[in-house]
């Protein structure tokens, strides 16, 4: 996208100004008539339009054109020129979006001034957006868990349709990441990627910030809907939506149009829509502050994503790229894990997931000890206080109980710790523990280990597997 379209009825001037703009090294297309210009766009989107504002035997005038083109390629600078100016068009222009406006006849420094500034802005845009999709493709979701790599396998099919996708779990895990992952693959990804947080938005205002409004004083000012026109729009908490706006998002997403406050006509987009919620949508259905019809039109691709307690393998890497994001963006020390730290985050509950685990690692860098290998010390919680290094609390029940009781005890959550960091893996687990694997089952079986989490549900199916083999 680096040529410059040029649009006037007149031939002369087209290609006038077509033969300046050739002699300063741009790439120039001329188009004489709305047709004509509709076809150049639909083959190839212009860095840059200089448009007539009135175009004799077309059937769109300039102001038709420019609505068109901010529609749909809004990121596409438009010079208006005419040569029957007056400061009413002009001011019709800028309101529509136009990027200056310039009077017949002009004087070619002035044009050259104009169109360099344009080019400029074009370009500068186009470095913008390459950037966000540079952006989410550098922070790829990282993980190598299973529960990782079934995420991604599903994050990857959707990237292939224009399905509308809903993503749920719990705050904190990477939802709108993984929006953003579905946008960056798709065939939208040089397309808008708007986000829509209900939770923050007034409920008075969802509708003007969604759809838009229209005003004597200040023209046309597009809602995020229309911002998103070509690409995507994503819901982020869209339980929090209104119930009156619910009714009007549905609307839209059966029409794929909608009227701007205190407008008249319909604006037509084009739009891939990704949701996203922690609650159970079901039951806020059931309690009348969902719409039914609106989560059938949702949730046609549903896609969980894990808490970081379902990924804990993951927490390595993860830990890992958030070290070297903060040296390259804050210039944070570039430090790696000791072992014990690595461990003591894997064995951490994590009620905020990935977010949580990313905050924890910026306090560490920012008030940490130096430029050594992070220690379990400066972990949170984890401060032994003065003169209180090396010693084991004893809390709860467990300082209750006779000693074999104690043990058995300890070894239970121990053994059981280790299985859920390691994600189910035995083999893994028994290397760490420093047993052989066949003891480890045996251990098990002998301190009876139930857990009702994801990991040691797949630790039963394995024991059971290798049981079968082993008879």
């Amino acid at each position: 996208m680096s040529s410059i379209l040029i649009v006037d009825d007149e031939r002369d001037i087209r290609e006038l100004i077509g033969d300046i703009l050739r002699d300063e090294g741009f790439a120039v297309r001329l188009a004489g008539n709305s047709d004509d210009c509709m076809s150049e766009i639909a083959a190839e989107a212009p860095a840059l339009m200089i448009l007539d504002i009135w175009l004799k035997d077309s059937r769109m005038d300039g102001i038709d054109i420019l609505k068109t083109v901010k529609r749909d390629n809004p990121d596409v600078p438009v010079v208006i020129i005419s040569g029957h100016g007056n400061i009413e068009i002009a001011v019709a222009a800028i309101k529509q979006g136009a990027y200056d406006f310039i009077e017949k006849p002009f004087n070619i420094d002035q044009l050259m001034v104009v169109v360099s500034r344009a080019m400029e802005t074009s370009r500068l845009r186009r470095e913008n957006s390459d950037l966000r999709r540079r952006e989410v493709t550098s922070s790829d979701m990282m993980g190598s868990s299973p529960a990782f790599k079934a995420l991604k396998s599903q994050l990857e099919k959707v990237t292939k349709s224009n399905g509308r996708v809903m993503l749920t779990g719990p705050a904190g895990s990477g939802k709108e990441l993984a929006a953003r992952f579905i946008h960056a693959h798709s065939a939208r990804a040089s397309a808008p990627f708007v986000t829509v947080t209900s939770a923050t938005i007034e409920p008075e205002r969802m509708e003007e910030v969604l759809f838009g409004r229209e005003t004597q004083e200040r023209g046309i000012e597009k809602g995020l809907l229309e911002q998103a026109h070509g690409g995507v729009v994503y819901f982020d908490e869209v339980a929090d939506m209104p119930p009156g706006t619910q009714s009007k998002i549905l609307r839209v997403l059966v029409e794929q149009q909608f009227t701007r406050v205190g407008g008249v006509e319909k604006v037509r987009v084009d739009l891939r829509v990704i949701s996203s919620t922690t609650r159970d949508l079901r039951s806020e259905i059931g309690a009348g502050r969902f719409r039914q019809e609106l989560y059938d039109r949702l949730n046609v691709v549903p896609i969980a994503v894990p808490s970081l307690e379902d990924r804990r393998e993951d927490i390595p890497e993860l830990t890992a790229w958030f070290i070297e994001m903060f040296h390259r963006s804050q210039g944070l020390p570039l430090r790696s894990l000791s072992t014990e730290a690595e461990a003591m985050l894997q064995t951490m509950q994590w009620p905020g997931n990935v977010r949580q685990l990313r905050n924890v690692i910026e306090r560490v860098l920012i008030l940490g000890d130096g430029s050594g290998p992070i220690e379990p010390r400066e972990l949170p919680g984890q401060d032994t206080g003065g003169g209180g290094e090396g010693r084991v609390t004893l809390g709860g029940a467990l300082a209750t109980l006779p000693l074999r009781e104690a043990r058995e005890l300890f070894e239970k959550e121990y053994l059981l710790t280790q299985i859920n960091r390691f994600g189910g893996n035995i083999s893994r687990t028994a290397s760490f523990v420093g047993m052989e694997r066949s003891a480890l089952h045996r251990k098990l079986k002998s301190l009876g280990v139930v857990t009702t989490t994801k990991a040691g549900a797949r630790l039963a199916r394995l024991e059971e597997d290798e049981d079968i083999g082993e008879d």
